[in-house]
């Protein structure tokens, strides 16, 4: 009975079932100031970010798991990048492509797009099914400037341009 017990817990460990909500501060890349955070947890059907922003542009923008803890800016082809230093999509298989959160053929820091309100506000949570909260500690969590087709075509990386909030994920 106990080892029985003990083996449903280990389990359940493994599983992340009792793994504890993290919470993101996110900041406008722009103007430094913060804009509210992103809670993450853990559940049966993969991992929900639930935003917690305001002052943001209304519309669609593109949501990722970026693959560096860092929101600093960075210099690229001379360059500055705000929010550059956070490196790019996560993609811990090394695919190279862009995709959709549901597919197994793509980054894996590729989340479902975030939705921004008339007012500004993001609250409306989004369900990453390949994501472990594992997966995401040190790493940035990055929201872009324009929506995101999930594609890499017929703009990069979903089309999502500029970065224009970001959090580092402890």
């Amino acid at each position: 009975m106990i080892k029985t017990q003990i083996l449903t817990l280990a389990a359940l460990f493994s599983v992340g079932a009792f793994a504890k909500p993290v919470t993101v501060e996110m900041v406008d890349l722009g103007s430094n100031q913060v804009v509210g955070d992103v809670t993450i947890t853990q559940s049966e059907y993969g991992t929900v970010f639930t935003p917690n922003l305001k002052g943001l542009p209304a519309g669609v923008h593109g949501f990722h798991i970026h693959e560096n803890a860092s929101c600093d800016s960075a210099v690229k082809n001379g360059k500055t990048v705000l929010g550059g230093a956070a490196g790019g999509h996560y993609d811990p298989q090394g695919t190279g492509q862009h995709g959709t959160p549901w597919s197994d053929d793509n980054h894996l820091g590729d989340l479902p797009a975030l939705y921004v309100d008339a007012s500004g506000v993001a609250q409306q949570p989004v369900l990453a099914p390949r994501v472990k909260l594992s997966d995401v500690a040190n790493r940035a969590l990055m929201i872009h400037a324009g929506g995101d087709n999930h594609s890499d075509h017929p703009a990069k990386l979903g089309g999502g341009g500029a970065r224009i909030v970001c959090g580092v994920i402890k």
